[in-house]
């Protein structure tokens, strides 16, 4: 069995081919760089170097969300449309959970995090068992601050991991004190071979109906609602 997984959910893009017992290839990148036009690239020459014709894929898996809207939709409808060309099986796989997978040696809780502008993060607190992340308080975008006092809650390490958390380290530091630790920079960036491996397990989505889970709409669109809204009431 042979897995494609797709990440393009925030600066970093990476794809990566994986069976049920190892990585066959990667490809990561963390550059602010447009994903649209780099992806298929990546895709081809990755598969191309691993001797993999498309035809021989048995399922794809894609990060789908949260972050960053544009990056999100890519992957997504990439992944969508591979999967129905080729009529093969698509799984999805929270981004924040293929990051948190890269804190499975940590003996305490995992926080992984992307940054969401104005003081706002994408996070979720997991509890990584084996090689599996597991859900203690789901996805979410919330006020860095406000996550922060939700955690103060809990009676064990957290661990922080993300590109951005340096944003937001100090406000984690001050509220958490010695319970907050940060990862080292090696463990930023989601890794596409484990987001393949955890896919492997994940339910078939239905291709037609399947959406990104955004968390929160985007600006444009929360202006937009906002505006019929006021339009309603007058």
């Amino acid at each position: 069995m042979r897995i494609l997984a797709i990440d393009t959910s925030n600066d970093v893009l990476g794809v990566g081919l994986v069976d049920e017992t190892k990585v066959i290839g990667e490809y990561i990148t963390n550059l602010k760089k447009n994903h649209s036009i780099r992806v298929m690239p990546a895709i081809e020459r990755l598969l191309a170097d691993c001797e993999t014709n498309p035809s021989e894929l048995d399922k794809i898996v894609v990060a789908g969300g949260p972050g960053s809207y544009t990056g999100v939709r890519i992957g997504v409808t990439i992944a969508k449309t591979m999967a129905w060309s080729l009529g093969i099986p698509l799984s999805n796989v929270s981004s924040l959970a293929v990051l948190a997978a890269s804190g499975r040696y940590f003996p305490g809780l995992v926080s992984p995090l992307f940054d969401a502008r104005r003081g706002l993060i994408y996070t979720g607190l997991y509890r990584v068992q084996g090689h599996e992340p597991v859900v203690l308080k789901e996805d979410c975008n919330i006020p860095a601050a406000q996550w922060a006092e939700i955690l103060k809650e809990t009676n064990e390490p957290i661990l922080f991991i993300g590109n951005d958390i340096n944003i937001h380290s100090e406000t984690f530091s001050s509220v958490l004190e010695e319970k907050a630790h940060f990862a080292a920079a090696g463990e930023f960036n989601p890794r596409p071979g484990e987001l393949g491996l955890l896919g492997i397990s994940r339910p078939e989505e239905n291709i037609h109906t399947f959406t990104p889970n955004y968390i929160r709409l985007v600006e444009a669109e929360a202006k937009w609602l906002e505006r019929q809204g006021k339009m309603t009431n007058d």
